[in-house]
């Protein structure tokens, strides 16, 4: 009897949405109750013009996005390194002046920001919010709760924030936030395993749903680490892998692709490998993983630094803007434009001009790299400093 059960449970289960079952005569009224078609909902209709609009506003011509979302710990980190304690004060300073640069919206499309610097406002009392508005940024906010480990994995990390994203989320968007990333990494040395790629790809996946839902163009953020001494063929093979996997749950989540936005890693060898490429390699790899795996639909790839040096992310993304691409190619660096502004300021209230005017250089760079206009000509030597660390948690 059970097994009877079972064979009439999987005849009734095999017919297809839209199409006819296979044991089933033309003109049955079986066959016609099977041919009706199932409509199905498609997630963030509410906001679905709204995030389309705002997604194309972030890729624009010759802008790209300020990474400043950085954990209290790791701004903390950074502050060491100039000689400051980490607390609220001094982050708030910093932050400040980045945020209050004159002109940046002429470089600057979008600025990703810790929970913190959402609800911080100037001294004088003016929300940072309303700092980016005013040059026509827009106000973006990292979601995710960080990378913790993945159990029955090859030593591999996942991100957790799920709980409760939607109730933060819809109050982040009545605070000001448009946008939204989360950051899931993939380490190559470590496999990586077929379970950590799904768990990246996954969570990503509800993330994007749960953020346009409530209002935020979600920036979807599989980090392949730089870790490693592989070959860049290595480090294509797993961008795709990983990249089709991220696809395809996208998908499955009904999340509408022209209202998101991609942080990619940029394809290259281990930061390990004996042999580095050049620029022109490295926009030719990673611009096949793309062109292979990202539909046209989606309106801007901004790409991670990723540790590399300040000239190298600014060269890699101009040579990617030497081959045509159905895309908005730029960027969305932390490091690689907060380097050599942090140094120059040293905590100094005298020194903020002149480290708003680095960050304006920096800015100003990676403009011309989006417009494929960048000639590295004039660099300091600083700039061309490598900034990987092996492990790098945020």
């Amino acid at each position: 009897m059970a097994c009877a059960s079972f064979a009439k449970l999987n005849a009734a289960s095999s017919s297809w949405i839209g199409q006819q079952s296979f044991g089933q005569r033309p003109g049955s009224s079986s066959a016609r109750l099977t041919t009706r078609r199932v409509s199905l909902p498609i997630r963030a209709s509410s906001y679905k013009d709204e995030l389309v609009q705002t997604a194309k506003s972030i890729a624009s011509p010759g802008r790209g996005i300020l990474a400043i979302d950085e954990s209290n710990a790791t701004c903390g980190k950074r502050l060491a390194s100039i000689g400051l304690d980490n607390n609220e004060v001094n982050r708030q300073a910093y932050r400040q002046l980045l945020l209050t640069t004159p002109g940046l919206g002429e470089y600057i499309s979008g600025a990703i920001l810790f929970e913190e610097t959402l609800y911080q406002s100037t001294v004088d009392g003016k929300k940072f919010v309303d700092c980016l508005r005013d040059e026509n940024i827009v106000p973006g906010i990292k979601v995710d709760k960080g990378l913790v480990p993945l159990p029955g994995s090859n030593n591999e990390s996942w991100c957790q924030g799920l709980d409760g994203l939607a109730s933060r989320s819809a109050e982040y968007y009545k605070q000001g936030a448009r946008f939204a990333k989360w950051r899931t990494v993939v380490s190559i040395p470590c496999g990586p395993s077929a379970l950590a790629v799904k768990e990246a790809a996954w969570g990503l996946a509800r993330y994007a749903a749960i953020s346009q839902d409530n209002g935020l163009v979600p920036i979807v953020e599989p980090e392949i680490l730089l870790d490693g001494d592989h070959g860049i063929e290595r480090t294509l093979e797993v961008a795709e892998k990983v990249w089709a996997e991220v696809f395809f749950y996208l998908a499955e989540n009904n999340v509408v692709f022209e209202g998101i936005l991609l942080k990619p890693s940029m394809v290259t060898p281990g930061a390990e490998h004996k042999e580095k490429a050049s620029p022109e390699t490295i926009a030719k790899y990673t611009l096949t993983m793309l062109k292979r795996r990202v539909p046209p639909a989606v309106p801007g790839i901004m790409f991670l630094s990723g540790g590399q040096s300040e000239v190298e992310a600014t060269l890699n993304l101009n040579a990617m803007n030497q081959i045509p691409n159905p895309w908005h190619v730029s960027f969305s660096y932390a490091r690689a434009l907060q380097n050599t502004v942090l140094k120059t300021w040293q905590g100094r209230p005298e020194n903020v001009e002149a480290a708003q005017k680095a960050l304006l250089v920096r800015a100003k760079a990676n403009s011309l790299a989006q417009l494929g206009k960048y000639s590295g000509e004039g660099e300091s030597e600083e700039a061309k400093k490598g900034m990987f660390v092996k492990g790098y948690t945020y």
